[in-house]
């Protein structure tokens, strides 16, 4: 987070790192009192047994500065490139895109308010490749219980997300033993994320109300989003667990650098134990500060970089992909991974009305097999989110834990109601399979 700036937008800098995957934990909680139970203490109370000569006194978060005055980006129109700007964005926004950008690679510190536990120091340290916003090999670990077919995200000890950094050995996080469904969730790309969010709602739910076919039975997820207050139909992360950008920013800036903002105040305790975070918490909450002037922070900066980072770019059809178009719908790979959507009016001209080639429905699907085993907001065990393949052949490895190397083993693993897409594909001969891989390569 930066610190308060005086200086107008235009004169506004780089900033920031996502480590995200935009999946993350909400604040923990602790699991409810047994019948009888005294009272719980006041939450601002020091911890039972800690007395308040022994916490520490924090610190306001000491917050990473811009530089003056950066430069805006020139990207060539003619031959875009994996982190680019979208096209057509004003000055402004330009200059937005640059700031937010600065903030995505910043790496935070303790004294800035990282921590005590965290997954990683910055959002670019799992969102690299091939360009700032893009995927990574990094993997974070979720885990619960289930027992009589319920999900419990273990929440009061820590769960049911696992940071496994931490600012001293001592707040170190475990997968407790009371869990028995642990899963991996690896990073995902970023790129194009602002036109995702321009869809309107009201498309999303168009694909839930298809006709079924091969069984497939797609169902948005509707969330309480952060930002705004409201229900609205969950787009981004693995389990489409996020509505909007500044929430999905918010919801990792504090389970993936241990940020606190004004969306998700606070802080994550290690395994649920209030006392080690009151001893090591030192910066004093929210640690992302708000300009007074602007009432923005750098969740807000961070939001607006997604917001304006370019969709991958398509490559040109060869021979062999263009055959392969045909083969994507016959096998009824496009009846999940829909390959266009549309955005609606919006303020900003490059976002109003454009095509998005995703390559989504934006749906929950039960996906058998294929589930992590992880109930998350709306969706169950089972559930994933059809994972955008815009930009495929610079995101591996593939999967939500990255299991699969190559496309090829992606596909052969589907399985629930993409099992007869992924029959069909396993039914065609080599020079097919070759076709159809060329032509994922090249969305």
């Amino acid at each position: 987070m930066k610190a308060i700036r005086i200086q107008p937008i235009l004169a506004v800098a780089l900033a920031w790192s996502f480590g995200t995957h935009a999946e993350a934990k909400p604040p923990k909680q602790p699991p409810p009192p047994p019948p009888n139970a005294p009272s719980a203490p006041d939450p601002g109370s020091p911890p039972q047994g800690v007395p308040p000569e022994q916490l520490p006194r924090k610190q306001p978060a000491q917050r990473p500065q811009p530089p003056d005055n950066p430069p805006l980006p020139h990207p060539d129109q003619h031959r875009p490139q994996f982190g680019d700007p979208l096209p057509g964005l004003t000055r402004q926004q330009l200059a937005e895109f640059v700031d937010g950008k600065e903030d995505f690679e910043d790496a935070e510190n303790e004294a800035s308010g990282l921590g005590p536990i965290f997954n990683r120091s910055s959002c670019v340290t799992c969102h690299a490749s091939p360009a700032t916003g893009g995927a990574g090999p990094i993997n974070v670990t979720r885990f619960g219980r289930i027992e009589n077919g319920v999900f419990d995200p273990l929440a009061g000890l820590g769960g049911s997300l696992q940071q496994e950094m931490e600012i001293n050995a001592v707040l170190h996080e475990v997968v407790p033993p009371e869990a028995n469904v642990v899963a991996q969730r690896n990073s995902t790309p970023l790129f194009g994320l602002g036109l995702i969010e321009a869809i309107p709602d009201s498309q999303i739910l168009r694909n839930e109300r298809r006709r079924p076919v091969d069984g497939v039975l797609g169902r948005a997820a509707r969330v309480a989003d952060a930002a705004t207050g409201r229900m609205m139909i969950g787009r981004f992360g693995w389990k489409a667990q996020q509505a909007t950008l500044l929430s999905f920013s918010g919801d990792a800036y504090l389970n993936e650098m241990g940020i606190t903002n004004r969306l998700f105040p606070v802080e994550n305790a290690p395994n649920g134990d209030d006392q080690l975070l009151a001893q090591y918490d030192t910066v004093a909450d929210p640690e992302d500060v708000v300009d007074p002037a602007t009432g923005r922070g750098d969740i807000d900066r961070v939001a607006d970089f997604m917001r304006w980072l370019g969709a991958p770019p398509r490559l040109p059809l060869s021979n062999s992909a263009a055959r392969g178009r045909g083969l994507f719908q016959s096998t009824g790979c496009a009846i999940c991974h829909v390959p266009v959507m549309f955005t609606g009016p919006n303020r900003a001209a490059a976002l109003r009305n454009k095509e998005v080639w995703l390559f989504s429905d934006l749906l929950l699907h039960d996906m058998g097999s294929l589930g992590d085993g992880i109930a998350q907001g709306p969706a169950d065990v089972r559930d994933m989110k059809t994972a955008p393949l815009w930009g495929l052949r610079a995101s591996a490895p593939y999967l939500h834990d990255g299991r699969a190397a190559t496309v090829d083993d992606a596909i052969k693993a589907h399985d629930g109601e993409a099992k007869a897409a992924r029959d069909r594909y396993m039914k065609l001969n080599e020079q097919q399979v070759q076709q159809l891989l060329d032509y994922l390569m090249s969305i």
